[in-house]
């Protein structure tokens, strides 16, 4: 017999979620999550991956993924620690670290465990931690996890880290104090004020954490946020994901050898997870390979992103303050955000709708990720698309 008391929990929930414009539903793609992609047998341009350089079908990424397959089967077999640490994970991590400009680097199986494993391995109960309101669920969630103290701030507010950072450390309470942050704030696209922030953390001595998930491969020519403000001997912790631009799967941390050092021998999922497997590893390693051998997939992202964003804010919608190609059309109202996105699907583009609580409560919107597999004519379509059922909303 099954808890009468949970199914009661679940179905109210759900049904109140449902009810609100709140539940999620998960769609199911048949096939690679290209510019274009299916679901349910229908074809649509594909405006909602992370995949910003087209990397997740590049041919010379499977063809290394195969090879790796056929020499080192389907799996690591073990956890790092023991004898899952295979020489292509030595050979991704020595190329993160010359990729971040930094001494060294370590691997995890995603983003979200860079930050859960990181953050409590550096931090603890005894310790603080500024935190910008708008930092990704990880950040969150390893900063409670590190028992630390944390102390939010008003978003990229420089006013209020440098006032809440004084504060912290003359208080004489903390051991250390860490600041940490976004690159690139995903559902915005705004990008942190990094050279006043590491200004404030040189004043008051903190520990300097960026979240570069959405920064690496999208700027400082692919390099990410810290190379773009010049800043990799300034910033102590680059966390980054091998999900979304490098189009694989898997995250890092980079920094100097002594971190690197600490966190081969701290960090838990590093220290009790299964390594990602051969297949990942080479193929990141080799999607890095191109990111520093050309720039023309990341030049080509920002055209289209451009082109996308002039298209959008011609028709009269509101885009935010972007800085970079993730590019939200802000509906406000849930339901009407749903509503918008389930048209835009049946005019064949699959742009997902965002509410909260990933975003605050009446800020929803569809958010959009061009990439630079996308055709001139697939952005056509979809910019005509969003003009009709703006008209059609009363949105525009």
């Amino acid at each position: 017999m099954t808890s009468k008391v949970l199914d009661t929990f679940l179905n109210e929930n759900i049904t109140d979620l449902k009810k609100r414009g709140l539940y999620n539903e998960i769609d199911s793609v048949q096939g690679a999550n290209g510019a274009m992609i299916t679901i349910d047998g229908k074809k649509s341009i594909n405006l909602s991956s992370n995949n910003y350089l087209g990397l997740t079908t590049d041919d010379r990424l499977k063809k290394v993924a195969k090879d790796a397959i056929d020499s080192y089967g389907v799996g690591a077999g073990a956890v790092r620690t023991i004898n899952g640490t295979l020489d292509i994970h030595i050979d991704l991590e020595k190329k993160l670290a010359a990729f971040k400009g930094t001494e060294a680097a370590i691997s995890y199986q995603s983003g979200f465990n860079c930050n859960m494993a990181a953050i409590s391995a550096v931090m603890d109960k005894n310790d603080a931690i500024l935190s910008d309101e708008l930092n990704h669920a990880s950040i969150i969630d390893g900063c409670r996890l590190s028992k630390a103290k944390i102390i939010r701030v008003n978003h990229s507010d420089m006013d209020d880290l440098r006032q809440k950072a004084k504060e912290a450390v003359e208080s004489g309470q903390y051991n250390k104090v860490m600041v940490i942050t976004d690159g690139v704030f995903s559902m915005d696209g705004d990008v942190a004020k990094l050279p006043e922030i590491v200004d404030i953390a040189e004043e008051f001595d903190l520990i300097t954490y960026v979240d570069d998930a959405h920064g690496s491969g999208v700027l400082g020519k692919g390099a990410g946020t810290v190379k773009h403000f010049g800043l990799q001997d300034k910033v102590d912790m680059q966390m980054g994901t091998l999900s979304k631009a490098i189009g694989v799967i898997g995250g890092y941390v980079a920094g100097k050898e002594n971190l690197i050092d600490w966190l081969k021998v701290r960090s838990r999922p590093f220290l009790f997870s299964t390594a990602v497997s051969p297949a990942d590893a080479i193929s990141s390693t080799k999607a890095i390979e191109l990111l520093m051998e050309s720039t023309d997939l990341n030049e080509k992202l920002w055209k289209n992103s451009n082109y996308l964003k002039e298209g959008l804010k011609e028709l009269g919608f509101d885009i935010g303050n972007s800085e970079t190609p993730i590019t939200p059309v802000i509906i406000g109202d849930e339901k009407e955000t749903q509503k918008f996105s389930k048209r835009l699907y049946e005019e064949g583009v699959y742009a997902k709708a965002i509410v909260f609580p990933t975003v605050p409560r009446g800020t929803g919107r569809v958010r959009n990720m061009p990439t630079a597999e996308h055709t001139k004519g697939m952005l056509d379509e979809a910019i005509a698309s969003y003009e009709k059922i703006g008209k059609e909303m009363g949105f525009i």
